[in-house]
């Protein structure tokens, strides 16, 4: 053989499970730039690979749009994060502003809120298995903490108001929609994360008060 002669190059080979991950984070990509309109065969022409290979791992698309939400969304959850909300040795301030950094590290990129949206506006389960998981274990932990903060009755003695609750989801809202801003709307936005964070992170405290006196919760 010639020594200019080209030498063949190898292909990797993947493991099932590289397989597997590749597919899923080939289509949290596609789902993020398509939506879920898009077929199997779309698909497998966006990862580079074959349909077949794709129904290998995933017998139904239903069934690769919940590894999506398995990845995306419950698996970015980090269970550090309550920790942080219910941590009393440390202002609620300063809990709320580390838990938030924290949170918009994950959610603030394209990925994750295009397919949140573009699911939502489709009505899929994803929005709605999601908004529970978010209402147990930040929405809720939070109007906790900040009855605690304030030195108001706990739960056990006075039941959450939905004055309470909408005003904890305007805190968590305010700072999803910033991504939105950035990642669907493209518009530029004038304050970097961490000051939106301190920003909306003081305007809740200041009006924790007033909401309580307006639902006649006083001081235990």
């Amino acid at each position: 053989m010639p020594e200019d002669a080209a030498t063949p190059k190898k292909r990797k080979r993947y493991s099932p499970e590289e397989r597997r991950r590749m597919i899923v984070e080939g289509a949290i990509e596609f789902f993020a730039e398509n939506g879920f309109d898009g077929s199997t065969h779309q698909l497998a022409k966006y990862i580079g690979v074959t349909q077949p290979l794709i129904y290998q791992y995933f017998p139904s698309k239903e069934d690769l749009i919940e590894a999506v939400y398995s990845e995306l969304f419950q698996g970015r959850w980090n269970d550090e994060w309550d920790g942080i909300l219910a941590d009393r040795s440390r202002s609620l301030e300063d809990r709320l502003t580390d838990f938030y950094q924290r949170y918009c590290a994950v959610i603030h990129a394209p990925d994750w809120i295009r397919v949140f949206l573009y699911s939502g506006l489709k009505e899929m389960d994803i929005t709605q298995r999601y908004a529970p998981l978010v209402e147990e274990r930040a929405i809720r932990r939070i109007c906790i903490e900040a009855r605690d903060a304030f030195g108001l009755p706990g739960l056990d003695k006075v039941p959450l108001s939905h004055e309470e609750f909408e005003a904890a989801w305007m805190l968590h809202g305010g700072i999803f929609y910033y991504g939105v801003r950035r990642f669907v709307y493209r518009v530029p936005v004038e304050a970097s994360t961490e000051k939106l964070i301190n920003a909306s992170v003081k305007l809740y405290l200041e009006g924790v008060g007033g909401v309580a006196k307006s639902i006649g919760l006083s001081v235990s």
